[in-house]
């Protein structure tokens, strides 16, 4: 029996863990300090530096492998690459802005009331913002192969459906952020406290494994400022004309992992109308 399970049947009430109170929906009080424009800092620089990394890799492989077959870091080195550079960037900022690094993670957190709105607006734009130079900088030390292999940028592959292709990302981005949401969960924490679990690791091992199923159907986006800091340096009509997919798709897939993980997993619901029940009876 668990400690939940024991507290339901009376035994003892006091928890061993502590949800924080949900985040003011806008708090004027963050835009005073510097804490707050430090995080929007740090998403910007952990976004350029994963962009730069991941599609400099890309274009790199695609080079390597024009001439041979064999050559280059392949499929599973890509998507080594997106996965270890957000473990490494996630364990450098998540003391600082939280380590989201994608816009969708950010808007999955919003609505679980985790940030504020404030928050969320301006870490998405520092987080496109720095996608952008992270790409420019791929162009500006790569630019023999830049356009030439692609650019990095995000396109649905041939034989593939715009439904597929947005299926592909609801379901990569659901992924991610269910296991962002699980891996930084108080209650587990609290659970689990002997076996410590380092957050970043699992988040990593989530975006590397939805690389290695979704690479061929969409290049793999399920993080709108990687495809659209791509889209925007490369200028290319067909990444233009797929962006949707690319934002509405992890969009979805961050929102249901949301509700799935607080008003499912945790019974968020179930808790809220118990306090109203309570409060109508005093």
């Amino acid at each position: 029996m668990g400690k939940d399970e024991v507290a339901e049947h009376g035994e003892f009430s006091a928890k061993d863990y502590h949800d924080p109170p949900p985040t003011p929906f806008f708090d004027a009080d963050e835009l005073k300090k510097w804490s707050f424009y430090r995080a929007i800092i740090a998403e910007f620089v952990a976004t350029l530096l994963f962009l730069y990394i991941t599609v400099l890799t890309v274009i790199g492989y695609k080079a390597q492998s024009e001439a041979d077959d064999c050559g280059g870091v392949g499929i599973l080195g890509i998507a080594w690459a997106f996965g270890g550079m957000i473990f490494v960037l996630v364990y450098c900022t998540a003391g600082v802005s939280g380590g989201h690094i994608n816009p969708a993670v950010t808007f999955g957190l919003f609505l679980a009331r985790k940030v504020s709105l404030p928050r969320a607006v301006l870490y998405m734009v520092a987080q496109c913002l720095g996608a952008i130079c992270g790409v420019g900088l791929v162009k500006a030390f790569q630019s023999a192969y830049y356009v030439k292999h692609g650019g990095g940028a995000n396109t649905l592959s041939a034989g593939y459906s715009k439904g597929t292709g947005l299926a592909a990302e609801i379901i990569g981005t659901f992924v991610l952020v269910y296991t962002v949401f699980s891996a930084t969960d108080p209650k587990r924490n609290a659970r689990d406290s002997h076996v410590p679990v380092l957050a970043p690791l699992p988040i990593g091992f989530a975006v590397f494994m939805v690389h290695l199923a979704t690479i061929p159907v969409t290049g793999t986006g399920i993080n709108p400022a990687r495809s659209f800091g791509a889209a925007v340096i490369l200028n290319d009509e067909k990444a233009w004309d797929d962006q949707w997919i690319f934002w509405v798709g992890p969009f979805i897939g961050a929102a249901i992992a949301a509700i799935y993980h607080q008003f499912i997993l945790r019974a968020g619901a179930i808790k809220a109308l118990g306090s109203f029940r309570s409060s109508a009876r005093v």
